[in-house]
């Protein structure tokens, strides 16, 4: 799933492709896509792409008043169409047409989690609401070092209305940055362990934004290869050595080093236990 680094870098060369631009046609190709039925999307037609931007993990195409928001959920991913294309390829959900500009297509290759779009009236602020703060705001420094929230670590970065932008790949190389256990909670951090988990926070996402800018165009089928253990499960760890290990849930999977992070304890891994019972 993208995550801030990718869509941030995403919202920057897209900027560059449409800032400043016309929005010549707005093409609907999955229905079920755009989740909101007003403003329609024929309103937005003329006016000026002011700015791509990026709030948590939605992109944002700001025309002077009215925004058009973009979700990539799981599977979802961007072309940019240079020259512009009109065709409908194989998972295609909706196409951004820019006056002499490439086009901006939308693809999704999910099965469960899918992406959506979401056109809104100026003042409407839609399911950005809803969203925490961003990983450098000053309220999320507060609840790292001050906060007694009870969840665990992993729990509260994954939580798009307590942080905006971090999902189970960065948080799984956070944690292992900061050397925390997956099963760490906030509450019981010690001060040092803190500062730990905020700078980890802070240097995990600047270096894979970097990675990030290097790419060109729009956002690809494969991520996460710069992940440091995040799907890496049965590798060594890069600095230990040691196999990573992995606790997988019903929906994902948490990879950790046990040297690194739980003072060289196995964590019991809930899927395999089930079916060994």
């Amino acid at each position: 799933m993208p995550e801030l680094p990718e869509v941030q870098a995403l919202a920057e060369r897209l900027d560059q492709v449409a800032a400043g631009a016309e929005l010549s046609a707005v093409d609907l190709l999955q229905f079920s896509s755009l989740k909101t039925v007003t403003p329609r999307a024929d309103e937005l037609i003329g006016r000026t792409i002011t700015r791509v931007g990026r709030r948590g993990k939605y992109l944002v195409f700001e025309l002077g008043g009215p925004r058009i928001l973009v979700h990539l959920s799981q599977g979802g991913r961007v072309d940019v169409e240079d020259p512009p294309k009109s065709t409908k390829p194989r998972g295609a959900v909706a196409r951004l047409r820019v006056r002499d500009r490439p086009s901006i297509l939308v693809k999704e290759f999910g099965r469960e989690r899918k992406a959506g779009w979401w056109i809104l009236a100026e003042g409407d602020e839609g399911p950005l609401e809803k969203l925490g703060p961003e990983p450098d705001a000053p309220a999320f420094e507060d609840l790292v070092m001050h906060g007694d929230d009870t969840r665990r670590v992993h729990t509260i970065l994954r939580d798009q209305r307590t942080v905006a932008g971090i999902g189970r790949g960065y948080s799984d190389d956070i944690l292992h940055r900061a050397k925390l256990s997956p099963y760490a909670a906030l509450g019981t951090l010690e001060l040092a362990q803190r500062r730990a988990l905020l700078d980890a926070v802070g240097s995990v996402l600047e270096e894979a934004l970097e990675v990030e800018r290097r790419r060109t165009g729009g956002l690809p089928t494969k991520l996460g290869d710069h992940f440091t253990v995040h799907s890496r499960y049965g590798t060594p760890c890069p600095v230990c050595g040691d196999d990573l290990r992995r606790v997988s849930y019903e929906s994902h999977e948490v990879t950790y080093c046990p040297t690194c992070q739980t003072g060289g304890k196995v964590l019991a891994d809930r899927r395999l236990s089930r079916l060994i019972r």
